[in-house]
């Protein structure tokens, strides 16, 4: 009578144990698993941020790129100088640094590529009026001063030559400094003598002009439009 006891005990026992292991071996078996619905992709709240950014980044060049004019100088000593200057008026005013146009100098000036004619308006300090023989052409707003803010994202459009030949280029950062008389970038690039900065909603913020180091520095737009009378 006691052996049939510890027999069902043992066969009991045995019931568990094989339930317990069973169970561990099909969570861990390929069946288990195996799921034919795709997992989900979570994107977390700094990702998100940085997309809308880069998508908002792209369009607002696609806004402002044609509002830059490439220049290229021969000077009386026969040197060349390069850069870019930017579209103010739909009916050709634009605005460069009076280092790229320096009196005496023979100028060809760009629009899209196309070598265009112009006129030297004036020259005061460090910037320079031109007026393009060009009308309809296009122009990005103004932006406020007043409202950029520290580490704010930003972009420049300039014209590069290769091999005579202009050529579009970008370059992106962050405002580091910002008054009423100057606006530092954490961008370096050497070729963006008289390119435009614009924010990422493609606001004009100013032109650039390049330190000895190829730091981008930029006058800023209120400046701009006072020398201009805008």
């Amino acid at each position: 009578m006691l052996k049939n006891i510890f027999k069902i005990i043992g066969i009991f026992v045995l019931g568990i144990l094989g339930g317990i292991l069973g169970g561990i071996f099909a969570q861990n078996s390929f069946f288990y698993k195996y799921n034919p619905e795709p997992a989900p992709v979570y994107i977390n709240k700094t990702e998100k941020i940085v997309i809308q950014e880069n998508i908002a980044l792209k369009n607002a060049i696609g806004k402002v790129e044609k509002t830059v004019i490439g220049i290229r100088t021969e000077t009386k000593k026969g040197k060349f100088l390069e850069g870019s200057g930017l579209i103010l008026t739909s009916d050709g005013l634009f605005v460069t640094l009076a280092e790229l146009v320096p009196k005496g100098g023979s100028f060809n000036f760009f629009f899209e590529g196309k070598k265009v004619k112009a006129q030297i308006l004036t020259r005061k300090e460090d910037l320079a009026l031109i007026q393009l023989e060009e009308k309809n052409l296009p122009t990005a707003s103004f932006g406020n001063l007043a409202q950029i803010k520290l580490g704010e994202r930003v972009f420049l459009v300039g014209v590069i030559f290769e091999k005579e030949e202009p050529k579009k280029m970008v370059n992106e950062g962050i405002i580091k400094y910002v008054n009423e008389n100057l606006i530092q970038t954490n961008i370096f690039e050497k070729k963006a003598a008289g390119s435009p900065l614009f924010d990422i909603e493609g606001n004009t913020l100013g032109l650039n002009y390049v330190s000895e180091t190829g730091e981008v520095r930029t006058i800023p737009i209120s400046k701009i439009r006072k020398f201009a009378n805008l």
